[in-house]
Formats: structure tokens, C-alpha cells, sequence
């Protein structure tokens, strides 16, 4: 990383995988870990023995949905074959998968481990709808008794729309250009290309928020391996090497927000990533951004400095954030499309940064691959209630 402490080093992904999307019903948590494990073992272009990793770390951020509220690092080690190596547990809201990748950055910058694997997981589908909702009865049982994802976004949504002039239209577009991207994703939960008009006639599930201006309840897996610069050569020859990374929080309840038109954790993140990685908003050429609501990505492109305040939603309708376009936001679909398993979606959206700057997309599906010029792409994840927490990373062919 650019503005490494003294003793710090510079540190690359030089493996990463993940299962496909969707619901998997006949399998269970550790077998979509198990894959993920492999696929990211098997990326390795000069090969790789598992003995070699020093560490795992597993970041899951609702386990007790599924039957195992006390999972820790055992059940990583254990399920990979690894009894004995350490390995931690990493929870922080939807943005799980990056933190955890965030930790295990640390742990190899810091030279207490040589080579690591991150793996985030998460199974939504087998959860009932009571288990699901169980956050709306926490918290204060005035201010926020009743509270879910959509009571927060729909208000917000509804905000920038008055505020900025924002249009339910605009939004849509962010799920046309997301499903249209995710058609062509082998791993993307939803396969299927929507219109405007599809998805301005879905049915209105919280004013002004549509059915498909929401992200689907999805299981799925994803790994990364991630090594010291000092070895990264034994690995492979094209490594992906960590720019920055920042983690932002901000109030955890709704009524103490002091606005609804930004998301303040994701500023702070955005932030502490650049000045890390040394680079703006302006180096940016491609990103992989926490859609979970199509109004997420409207104001999370204009927090982390893409566009202008306001301006989110004549960035999407510019057609600037297609593939092909200026700024190609979500080439994997996002988790409009690709889906939202929470402690896999941030590693996930940094495997796709992995295979889109080596090149490895175009295997999959041409119409997917993004064309560099300097090499740098952005990852991003918000969550918790009222977006309480963001993590931010950025990656580059070269090193820094």
C-alpha cells in the first residue's frame, strides 16, 4: 500500500474464487465455503499447497439464521482441512466480506502472516422469514420497533428525490443496467435482462421502491487468497495488489441520522481508501458498489466522489457507468442481480475486481470485461441500520 507505516509492506491477491449465486438448498454452509476454498486454491496460477496458508479468517454475518450462532474459526479450519492453522471469525453487518479481506490485509501488511485466505459465505435462503426480520424488533421500542432495510431506504430515496430532483426512473435504470450486466455473469443469481418499463410495473413494495429496485435474499461463497510482497512471485505473476482500504461508522439508529440524502460512514471510508492508496475518485475505472436498494447506488457513487451531490441519478442515465462507458459501475451485476449472501458479497465483489484487472472475465463472457488504462478499480459495502458502517478498498494491476 502507498502510505504503508514503517515495517509495513505491500500487500496482493494472487488467488481468488467463488461458487454461483443463488439458492442452494441442497447444500449446506461448509460446502459453499469448501468451494469457494477451492476455486481460489485452483486460480493460483503457479500452484499452490494449502499447508502454506498461515491463517484464515472467515467473516459471516448472520450465522444463527442457519444453526450456528457460535461458529468461530474452527469451523473454517476444520472444513478446509486445516485443523491446527488459526483462524478467526469477522462479523460487521452487510459489509462482512470487505471487512474480513480489510483484517486480513492487516494481518499480512503487519508481517504476522505470510500468505492468508479470506472466505465470506452466508446462507440466506434457508432462514425463515421471522428469522430474517428479527432485526425489526431490536433497538429502542419507540424510535425503532418495527424498522427493516426498506423503511430505511424508502425514506432516503424519497429524500434525494425531493431534494435533488431524482427520479423514479433514474432508479430503475440503475436495475436495467445491473440486470443487464448480470446476464451475463455465470455466477450471478439472477440471469435475466429487465426493462424500464419491468421494472417501473414491478409491484411497490415501500414508496417509492420496487420490487426489482431491491436486491434478492441469496446463499453463496466466495474466497481470496492474499499474500506478502515478498512472496507474491511464488504464486503467481499477475498479482492484484491492495491500493487502500478505509472503514467509515456513523450513528446505528435511523432518527439520530442528521441527513437522508448521503451516507456518512461510506464519505469517511472513501476517504481513509484514497489517501491510502495515494489516488481520487478521478483514477478510478471501474467499481464494484453495494447496491442493495437502486437507490443505494445513486447516492453511494456520489459519496464516494464519482459524480457531483445530486447528480447519481443523471450519472446512471448518462449511460457513462455501463460497461463500455466511462466509469462501468457493478460489471458483475451487482447484488441487484448477482444477489446479497451478506458475509460473501464484499468478497465476492473483490473477486470480480480480481478476474476484471487480469483479464480473466473475458474467459466467462466477453461482454463483461472491462477495458483498463491505468488499472486501478474501487470496491465498496455499506450496512447496518441507517448504513452505520462502510468499508472501502481500492486494486491495481501494478504495485503501488
Amino acid at each position: 500500500m502507498t502510505s504503508t507505516k514503517p515495517g509495513m509492506r505491500r500487500v496482493a491477491m494472487v488467488g481468488a474464487g467463488m461458487v454461483p449465486f443463488g439458492e442452494h438448498f441442497d447444500k449446506g454452509w461448509d460446502e459453499l465455503v469448501q468451494r469457494a476454498f477451492l476455486a481460489a486454491v485452483g486460480s493460483v496460477d503457479k500452484g499452490l499447497d494449502r499447508r502454506e496458508i498461515e491463517a484464515g479468517f472467515i467473516g459471516a454475518c448472520r450465522p444463527g439464521l442457519h444453526g450456528q450462532q457460535t461458529q468461530g474459526g474452527v469451523s473454517l479450519s476444520g472444513t478446509i482441512g486445516l485443523l491446527g492453522m488459526p483462524a478467526s471469525r469477522i462479523e460487521n453487518g452487510c459489509p462482512t466480506g470487505s471487512e474480513t479481506v480489510r483484517i486480513g490485509a492487516m494481518a499480512v501488511a503487519s508481517r504476522w502472516h505470510d500468505l492468508v485466505l479470506v472466505v465470506g459465505y452466508e446462507k440466506m435462503r434457508d432462514a425463515t422469514v421471522e428469522g430474517l426480520l428479527g432485526i425489526a424488533l431490536e433497538g429502542h421500542p419507540i424510535h425503532n420497533r418495527g424498522e427493516t432495510a426498506l423503511n430505511h431506504f424508502a425514506p432516503q430515496a424519497r429524500a434525494h428525490m425531493e431534494t435533488y430532483g431524482t427520479t423514479a426512473e433514474q432508479m430503475a435504470l440503475v436495475s436495467v443496467k445491473n440486470h443487464a450486466n448480470g446476464s451475463h455473469d455465470p455466477y450471478a443469481h439472477h440471469k435475466k435482462p429487465v426493462t424500464l418499463d419491468e421494472v417501473m410495473a414491478s409491484p411497490l413494495i415501500c414508496d417509492p421502491l420496487r420490487l426489482l429496485d431491491c436486491c434478492p435474499q441469496t446463499d453463496g461463497a466466495a474466497a481470496v487468497l492474499l499474500a506478502g510482497e515478498e512472496v507474491v512471485d511464488r504464486y503467481t505473476d499477475n498479482p492484484v495488489w491492495l491500493w487502500g482500504a478505509g472503514n467509515g461508522t456513523d450513528t446505528y439508529w435511523m432518527h439520530e441520522k442528521e441527513t437522508l440524502t448521503s451516507f456518512p460512514a461510506t464519505k469517511l471510508a472513501a476517504e481513509r481508501a484514497y489517501a491510502m492508496a495515494g489516488v481520487g475518485p478521478t483514477d478510478i475505472e471501474m467499481v464494484e458498489l453495494h447496491d442493495c436498494f437502486t437507490i443505494m447506488e445513486i447516492i453511494s457513487s456520489e459519496d464516494l466522489g464519482l459524480t457531483e451531490p445530486g447528480k447519481g441519478g443523471q450519472l446512471v442515465e448518462s449511460g457513462d457507468t455501463m460497461i463500455g462507458g466511462r466509469l462501468p459501475i457493478n460489471p458483475s451485476g451487482g447484488l441487484l442481480s448477482k444477489g446479497h449472501p451478506l458475509g460473501a458479497s464484499g468478497v465476492a465483489q473483490i473477486v470480480e475486481i480480481f478476474w476484471q484487472l487480469r483479464g480473466d472475465v473475458a474467459a466467462q463472457d466477453a461482454a463483461r470485461q472491462v477495458e483498463f488504462r491505468r488499472g486501478l478499480a474501487l470496491q465498496h459495502n455499506a450496512g447496518g441500520k441507517a448504513i452505520s458502517n462502510s468499508v472501502v478498498t481500492i486494486w491495481g494491476q501494478d504495485k503501488p
